[in-house]
């Protein structure tokens, strides 16, 4: 499974999100460093709408998805990018 895959599943599993995007922009970084060969699962972006988010703020948001995700940031995941809103929240994608 990749990393992609582990991180919606795990996401969907705990927050039962309304809209879910997870994108691998590992190619953006390609060559930054020698051990980013651009070929996926270094860097993400989470996109995502979940009830579980309301009447938190922005770093607790981060916090939550942070520790559901620990296991792939302890496992290598170099970035992680996040954008959680609650239901009926404006987002910008």
């Amino acid at each position: 499974m990749t990393v992609k895959a582990r991180i919606e599943t795990s996401l969907v599993h705990a927050l039962q999100p309304e809209r879910l995007d997870v994108i691998d922009e590992s190619h953006q970084h390609a060559g930054h460093q020698p051990q980013f060969s651009g070929e996926g699962g270094s860097h993400m972006r989470v996109r995502i709408v979940s009830k579980a988010f309301e009447g938190k703020s922005r770093i607790e948001r981060h916090r939550i998805i942070n520790d559901i995700l620990k296991p792939e940031l302890q496992a290598g995941l170099h970035a992680l990018a996040v954008e959680a809103s609650a239901p009926g929240e404006p987002t910008r994608w």
